[in-house]
């Protein structure tokens, strides 16, 4: 198994200029969100799978928005599904000194989708091709998923996937970036969220007497305030069983934000002011006003209860009502699970280098397969540009991506095996 091992990473590093190339072709066709029309891309790489002649199934709810499943059987009916999305967000090509459809400057790609996540979808694809030109049937059967639709959490990405296709796998590499700053991670967990929109009312007045009023915007902002106060600063009951993935996580961001500031950020929650609205003119005292709030909890706190908190701190708020409410619940994978293990060593011993097993800030396709039941985290080498204005990867971080998908599902074979 080594020799199959060494031949597809053999082969990743002989064709770098291919992966590159591929890249570089994914770059050039425009898939911002909205509109997010994906099918002309979702066409290409089932074109380049049919010439490897990999089986392939096209998905979709919304015809311009498909989503495609590319299958190698392995020699083990255990899967490992590797996830990537084809929509990236919108950009501004007037802010941009590099072509947001893809340019190249030295070891830089530049590009919207280059970090993500259209570079690590290239490494998959040059991960499939490795085993069908290296001849070598992989230990377990791989699968992979292109998605539609991720950059606005829409209906025809992966939620339509999986209500239309019985997808399973015993582990998903989600092909995001999760490393920054030099530091390398894989993430394991997600956090939970509540947003919920607060109503106010108050009573109109002219804003030269406002004591004959009562100002709907700051009935509000106290309300908000003491949502902070009361909420924000209880400390979090959190499972044991998280104990490594806080502290990881706490290691992994504190050169960015602090060590204090990271712990509080797994230990409380946090409580974001997002928008807030009202009032009809300088001169006057509002007397209705909204706003809207994110508020994010560590993997696998009780979101019922804390809700139940939330409502008993806007209780006590004269003239504040909760008008609106959507929740998620944090999910994680066990630190010490062979899928998780399998992982982390691989990519530690691509990179040579510490990889973290922590939590994402937020939360994304990763929920939504773990609630599937499908045990997933997020790996991706790269750069901290997803989203902005030139944003990029480099040639070292694709070969790196795709050494190792192309690898993992040895290592993966090796601890189902042991266990």
């Amino acid at each position: 198994m080594n020799g199959d091992r060494d031949a597809v990473a053999a082969f990743v590093g002989d064709h770098r200029d291919d992966l590159i190339d591929l890249t570089a072709d994914l770059l050039a066709v425009d898939t911002q969100n909205p509109p997010g029309e994906t099918a002309p891309l979702a066409a290409a790489l089932r074109e380049t799978f049919d010439d490897l002649g990999i089986a392939t199934e096209r998905v979709a709810a919304d015809p311009v928005k498909p989503n495609l499943v590319a299958t190698i059987p392995g020699e083990s009916d255990r899967t490992l599904l590797y996830d990537g999305h084809l929509d990236t967000v919108p950009f501004d090509a007037t802010r941009w000194t590099h072509d947001p459809l893809g340019e190249r400057d030295g070891d830089r790609l530049y590009g919207r989708g280059a970090a993500d996540m259209k570079g690590a979808v290239a490494a998959m694809v040059l991960a499939a091709r490795a085993f069908v030109e290296t001849d070598t049937t992989p230990p377990l059967t791989l699968q992979f998923a292109f998605v539609s639709d991720e950059e606005t959490g829409g209906e025809a990405g992966l939620p339509t996937l999986l209500a239309q296709r019985n997808l399973t796998a015993d582990g998903c590499v989600i092909g995001e970036t999760t490393c920054e700053g030099g530091r390398h991670s894989v993430t394991v967990a997600d956090r939970g969220s509540i947003w919920l929109t607060l109503a106010a009312t108050g009573e109109a007045a002219h804003g030269s007497r406002p004591l004959l009023g009562e100002n709907a915007i700051d009935r509000l902002y106290g309300a908000v305030e003491r949502i902070r106060r009361e909420f924000g600063g209880e400390r979090l009951d959190l499972d044991p069983a998280l104990d490594d993935i806080v502290e990881e996580s706490v290691a992994y961001y504190a050169p960015r934000m602090g060590a204090d500031a990271a712990r509080d950020l797994f230990t409380y929650p946090s409580v974001n002011l997002g928008t807030i609205e009202g009032g009809e003119s300088i001169n006057s005292v509002p007397e209705s006003a909204r706003a809207r709030i994110d508020i994010r909890l560590a993997p696998a706190v009780d979101t019922d209860q804390m809700l139940a908190r939330i409502r008993d701190c806007v209780a006590g708020c004269e003239g504040i009502t909760v008008e609106d409410v959507s929740w998620s619940v944090g999910t994680y994978e066990p630190t010490d699970s062979p899928f998780v293990s399998a992982v982390v060593e691989t990519a530690a011993s691509v990179t040579g280098e510490r990889v973290y097993r922590r939590s994402a800030t937020g939360g994304g396709d990763a929920k939504t397969l773990r609630n599937a039941g499908i045990p997933t985290v997020e790996f991706g080498l790269g750069t901290d540009t997803a989203h902005a204005v030139d944003e990029y990867t480099t040639a070292d971080a694709l070969v790196g991506n795709a050494t190792v998908y192309a690898t993992l599902p040895f290592e993966f074979a090796e601890k189902v095996t042991e266990t």
